[in-house]
């Protein structure tokens, strides 16, 4: 029992690795195309291409559900649902809270809620797929917790 539940915080943490380098190296990369209308809004519609990527995350997860179900993989279940209480958490900090995309959380004023606010808006500056920084989402650099 308590391996499960170290799997599952050990792949929630390894899933912040893993969303800075697909966005680094695959979204800011060869998927550029998926993640361009992200950073320059030229989409007329609520979703994005950029949506993709939860779907690919999401098949992942679903595997080490199927891999768990199927007597494959006995810890599949806890990196499953590690991977999915990532993309929740994700979906919740990233198109929530920063982007506004369902409008709650307006008024979080904290000093994580503004690093992360400050960290995300340096990011989305670049708008080519060059020069980029802060690609994590959840691990935000010290400088900007300091106040402007």
């Amino acid at each position: 029992m308590w391996i499960h539940f170290f799997v599952f915080l050990l792949t929630f943490c390894f899933m912040e690795f893993m969303a800075w380098f697909s966005h680094k190296y695959i979204m800011h990369g060869f998927l550029w195309s998926l993640h361009e209308d992200h950073h320059h809004k030229t989409h007329n519609s609520w979703f994005e291409q950029n949506d993709a990527f939860f779907v690919i995350y999401a098949i992942i997860s679903i595997t080490f559900f199927l891999l768990w179900k199927y007597d494959f993989l006995e810890i599949g279940l806890a990196i499953g649902l590690g991977i999915l209480a990532y993309g929740i958490t994700y979906f919740i900090v990233h198109d929530i809270f920063i982007h506004q995309r369902f409008k709650l959380f307006r008024n979080t004023n904290n000093r994580y809620a503004r690093a992360v606010r400050r960290a995300h808006k340096m990011h989305h500056k670049h708008l080519g797929k060059e020069h980029g920084e802060c690609f994590g989402m959840l691990l935000v650099p010290w400088k900007y917790f300091k106040k402007p």
